[in-house]
């Protein structure tokens, strides 16, 4: 594999391991950074970044939706190098290096793995992740800071990411249903309070207990062991390829879906997840 080494005069040269190419990408941001750099790289900050950390992240997610092996491959990369763009920054300005950002990483999963670089055990991930939450819980304390189990959710997740997170942790403390069938009762009790509001077109109290039945369902998927994010992202994936192939199939009729009728589409949308279901069980059968 060619990668880029700053300090050569063909620019590039053969990495022998995963160290030195990592060294060769944090010698090319450096470049890049540089004097003689890319004039688009180096007028960016901390603050104009922020957007494409987000967006790389969300493009390795629907690269893993997809299962493409060389498109995971890719978007890993190109989250991997705005972390190294961070770290590039915060040299330039005498803050830290990646060196010190992989030093720290390094510590914190030795500390918190006890059960593997220590004498401690556990039996099985629950009871891992639950010593994860007491180690970080008792740095936080020695720091003199008091501390929430809710703690570490940052506000600027996704909601229904947020919440998840959210309910994980409080499960942990101990907050929690038994079993999925507690919280579905809870589903239930808020989604009679919804339909009570909905008369009264009380935008607040709709908000309100529209909200409370999100969460409500949130703690039903994560009870089920279903990850609630990534069922509303593959049900929009659906919804989507859907609604294209009814509008495809209106437009070979002549027809735009705006100018149909509600029944007609219906009849449509009907059909295409008829055919649908027939294609996966043909699939299903194939396999």
């Amino acid at each position: 594999m060619l990668v880029y080494n700053a300090s050569t005069a063909s620019d590039h040269v053969m990495a022998n391991s995963a160290g030195d190419r990592f060294n060769s990408l944090i010698s090319l941001m450096a470049r890049l950074r540089g004097d003689q750099g890319c004039p688009w790289d180096r007028e960016q900050t901390r603050t104009s970044l922020k957007a494409y950390l987000i967006e790389e992240a969300y493009e390795v997610l629907e690269a893993l939706d997809e299962k493409t092996t060389d498109h995971l491959v890719e978007e890993l990369g190109d989250l991997l190098f705005q972390v190294v763009f961070h770290c590039q920054i915060a040299s330039e300005q005498g803050e830290f290096t990646i060196a010190d950002v992989l030093d720290r990483l390094s510590e914190k999963m030795i500390r918190r793995h006890p059960h593997v670089f220590g004498d401690r055990t556990v039996s099985n991930a629950g009871e891992a992740l639950a010593q994860w939450e007491r180690i970080k819980h008792a740095e936080t304390t020695r720091e003199g800071e008091p501390r929430s189990v809710l703690d570490g959710v940052p506000g600027t997740l996704p909601a229904l990411l947020r919440a998840c997170r959210l309910s994980e942790k409080a499960a942990r403390a101990g907050f929690d249903w038994p079993d999925w069938r507690g919280a579905w009762a809870k589903v239930r009790e808020e989604a009679a309070e919804l339909e009570a509001a909905l008369p009264d077109r009380d935008a607040m109290l709709v908000r309100e207990e529209l909200g409370d039945l999100l969460f409500s369902i949130v703690n039903v998927a994560r009870l089920q062991g279903v990850d609630a994010e990534d069922c509303l992202r593959e049900a929009s994936a659906k919804f989507t390829r859907r609604f294209r192939e009814m509008e495809a199939e209106m437009r070979a009729a002549g027809r735009e879906v705006s100018e149909a009728s509600a029944e007609e589409l219906d009849r449509v949308w009907e059909a295409v997840k008829t055919r649908e279901r027939d294609e996966s069980k043909e699939q299903e059968r194939a396999r």
